[in-house]
């Protein structure tokens, strides 16, 4: 049985929970004494005279307007109710499983003045895989993603929908058939589950896990490329990258260098070959692919930071008995994050359409013209490469940095947002597209190949190769590709091809 230690959480093992239905996750108990301390600090200001933000005052440009504390309960009530106003598809479960680990974990530190019900009730949800449904669409990604979790937080007061083992019912419906009892927010706890960046960060991760996959398979379907066009391997001597002293330039450089060891193509042109150098797209793989590389890296230490973080407002100090305002829903370092990846996204299909226009394109690839082996009659790759084109072209708009947008909200109390749900959630459109570039690429390349017979390319890139053909096998006549692409398209992003 999973474990769940906040501050611990590895982002590796995050998805591979939110890949998991039906995830039976416990609290480490250690963490309930903090719980139930902060919990405490907030019930004594709930009954104190002095306003405090959240508890007995109202929110936003409201904060000056004081609450009973007979109406406290009924003020973390409708404050759920009314920030339910998000619009769009649901996210995925994947995306809300990984919301309500995140939001549990960040509640159990300790500093947001919840009951431990409160957290066992979203633990519960993700046992019974009994999910809220989320609009995608309604968060400007500062004061937290509000109506995102508004609607995450109405499942658990019987409000809004469920999505239960495939169908969508009434929340109260899915929870009385889970024999769960709809929760009665205590003190605070409606503004606890709504402020943070869980619903941005979980949008990200999911973005970055999906970008990890993909700049692997744009080495596999470079290596493959370079192997078609009887590129050379000596622009990936460990040599060359040791003297610009980048860290991601040598891993990737190192990755190709083992995807060519061995290729038979390779040796037959090694010498005799009056090409003294290949065009950028094959020869400057390390140095771009590998800028990707640190993108990534440098996004999944910010997002696994933040995962481990605590980002409500206000925030509980139980051992002082302070409660103090702060700006921690603010999701800058989440848009920020999610626009690393988004130009990493845009980068490796930048390079890798140059190489299917490469290989289409017989001056530079010395293969027949567009990849058949009849030009004229048949038109082979010519309008593959036009939708990578295509693809790529809306990748490039959609990496527009989005973290430097803003809109002044609440009436301008909340006058600077960071737009990280937004940046996050456009990751996933870039990457479907990323997946079917890759794959129009992985296809070229293995019809390249498929000229250069009866060579062989190396045993890692005839396992791709084997892959790619079970799927799409070779092009001998013009046919529809397009039930082709988007199959590898798929198999490529959902990880179910080895090696590619």
């Amino acid at each position: 049985m999973p474990v769940l230690v906040p501050g611990k959480l590895v982002l590796d093992e995050l998805m591979r929970w939110a890949a998991t239905p039906g995830l039976d996750l416990v609290l480490e108990d250690s963490f309930l004494p903090k719980i139930r301390a902060a919990a405490q600090v907030v019930a004594d200001a709930a009954a104190a005279d002095q306003a405090t933000y959240g508890v007995n005052t109202g929110f936003g440009k409201l904060a000056h307007t004081r609450i009973s504390p007979a109406q406290v309960e009924e003020l973390q009530k409708r404050l759920v109710l009314s920030h339910m106003c998000g619009v769009g598809a649901p996210l995925d479960d994947t995306v809300v499983r990984l919301v309500l680990i995140l939001k549990a974990a960040s509640l159990a530190h300790g500093h947001s003045g919840v009951q431990t019900a409160t957290i066992g009730a979203l633990l519960t949800l993700l046992r019974e895989d009994a999910l809220p449904v989320i609009p995608a669409k309604g968060s400007v990604g500062a004061s937290g993603d509000l109506a995102p979790l508004a609607h995450m937080s109405g499942a658990l007061i019987g409000m809004g929908e469920i999505r239960l083992h495939g169908r969508v019912l009434p929340a109260a419906a899915a929870l009385a058939e889970i024999g769960m009892t709809p929760l009665v927010l205590g003190p605070k706890e409606g503004l606890a589950l709504l402020n943070g960046t869980q619903v941005s960060t979980a949008l990200a991760i999911v973005g970055w896990w999906k970008a990890q996959i993909l700049l692997r398979t744009g080495l596999v379907a470079g290596a493959l490329t370079v192997d078609a066009a009887k590129g050379s391997d000596t622009p990936f001597d460990p040599r060359i990258q040791k003297l610009r002293n980048q860290t991601g330039q040598g891993i990737v450089a190192g990755e190709l260098a083992l995807l060519l060891r061995g290729s038979e193509i390779r040796e037959s042109h090694r010498f005799g070959d009056d090409r003294v150098q290949d065009p950028y797209c094959l020869r400057c793989q390390p140095q771009v692919m590998g800028a990707c590389w640190d993108l990534l890296s440098d996004a999944a230490g910010i997002l696994e930071r933040e995962a481990n973080g605590v980002s409500d407002n206000p925030l509980v100090f139980p051992d002082e008995g302070e409660i103090l305002s702060g700006g921690n829903f603010h999701a800058e370092p989440v848009a920020m994050a999610a626009d690393r990846i988004a130009l990493a996204l845009a980068e490796i299909g930048a390079i890798a359409e140059r190489r299917i226009a490469l290989l289409i394109d017989p001056g530079f690839s010395l293969l027949p013209a567009f990849l058949t082996p009849s030009p004229g009659l048949n038109s082979g790759f010519m309008i593959a490469q036009v939708t990578a084109a295509a693809l790529q072209m809306e990748n490039k708009h959609l990496a527009t940095p989005v973290s430097t947008e803003s809109l002044p909200t609440s009436a301008n109390q909340e006058d600077h947002v960071s737009m990280a749900t937004y940046a996050a959630r456009r990751l996933a459109d870039m990457a479907e597209n990323l997946a079917n570039l890759l794959a129009i690429e992985a296809m070229a390349a293995c019809q390249g190949i498929e000229f250069r017979r009866p060579l062989r390319s190396s045993p890692r890139l005839e396992e791709a190769f084997a892959q790619v053909r079970a799927i799409s096998p070779k092009l001998e006549d013009d046919r529809c590709l397009a039930p082709e692409i988007q199959a590898l398209g798929v198999a490529i992003l959902t990880a179910r091809l080895a090696n590619l």
